[in-house]
């Protein structure tokens, strides 16, 4: 097959964007020996714009790029300065207040500032009456009080180191923890239940029943003394022979029965005791005999829950002085 002769070139690049050569050669032809280009039908072509002239040449995407990089580093500038800059510090106008203002301020009333000023005194006050504050005190340093301080409420969110302390009435809704000692001038009344873990030590303690469970002890060092009123007694005066007596000393709990037999006594109940207060059930009676006269009547007791009487099975000698020590547990 023939070649093509040389001067025969490709089609140009459609996407070039330099002009093909037989364009370029149809271009100059149509130019006028004056240099000036026309148009096929002899009139000068169109200028172009120059903004499609530099989109042209120049790769839109690159130029969106660039201006991205652009607004983010003038945001980064900026904020970078703004974190450099100081605070801006509150202005608070001040006003010094001069010896004559004082004076006038100690013989009249008067109002300083609104809400929204703050008075500052960088020296120490001294005020001579009263002070009232209708808002809130903010201390930032220690409150010291020379005197007595009286507040209607006082709540304490932190913690609190208080001294002698003296209150009237105190309400802890939670838990409360009391290292040291506590005295307790008055009352105590706890409507709940109280354990303590340590020894507790009163003077005197009076309790309406006293439970001790599991394994628990109860030890006495000293003595145990039953207090109450006295019981009622009533007597035989058979049994305690003519002119014979009977006394009573001590509770319902414990005490001593004294007897001065008279003549001629006979067998059977001396005397009577007569509870104060009844036993829920017969209560348990001890007994004992105090002198040999006490001995000789083979004394026996019969009891219930209001009373118990001590008899015996033999008269008592006449003319003796001689008793009965009684215990009395439900």
């Amino acid at each position: 097959m023939d070649q093509k002769p040389d001067q025969q070139q490709s089609a140009p690049d459609a996407l070039s964007k330099e002009p093909a050569a037989g364009a370029e050669a149809a271009q100059d032809t149509s130019r006028p020996a004056g240099g000036e280009a026309t148009g096929a039908d002899g009139k000068p072509p169109k200028k172009l714009n120059p903004l499609k002239k530099f989109f042209r040449k120049v790769n839109i995407y690159l130029v969106l790029f660039i201006f991205v990089l652009a607004v983010a580093g003038a945001i980064a500038t900026v904020s970078y300065l703004n974190s450099k800059k100081a605070p801006v510090t509150p202005t608070i106008n001040s006003q010094s207040l001069t010896t004559d203002t004082l004076k006038q301020l100690a013989n009249s009333d008067a109002t300083v500032g609104n809400s929204s000023q703050t008075l500052t005194i960088q020296g120490n006050a001294v005020f001579t009456g009263g002070v009232l504050i209708r808002s809130d005190l903010n201390v930032a340093g220690t409150i010291k009080v020379g005197g007595e301080m009286i507040v209607s409420t006082i709540t304490v969110s932190g913690k609190a180191n208080l001294g002698d302390t003296q209150v009237s009435s105190l309400q802890v809704a939670n838990a409360s923890t009391l290292q040291g000692s506590l005295t307790l001038q008055k009352d105590l009344n706890v409507a709940g239940t109280t354990s303590f873990s340590g020894p507790v030590t009163a003077g005197q303690i009076t309790v309406t029943k006293l439970i001790l469970s599991g394994n628990a002890q109860l030890q006495v060092p000293n003595h145990i003394a039953f207090t109450g009123a006295s019981p009622g007694r009533s007597i035989n005066a058979a049994a305690l022979g003519a002119g014979g007596t009977a006394s009573v000393n001590g509770s319902d709990t414990a005490g001593n029965i004294s007897i001065n037999s008279g003549s001629s006594p006979a067998a059977g109940c001396m005397v009577t005791i007569n509870f104060n207060q009844a036993f829920t059930s017969t209560p348990h009676v001890l007994v004992t005999p105090v002198g040999a006269a006490a001995g000789q009547t083979a004394f026996y007791v019969n009891r219930s829950t209001t009373s118990f009487s001590i008899c015996g099975n033999n008269p008592a000698p006449g003319g003796q002085a001689f008793g009965f020590d009684y215990f009395v547990t439900q």
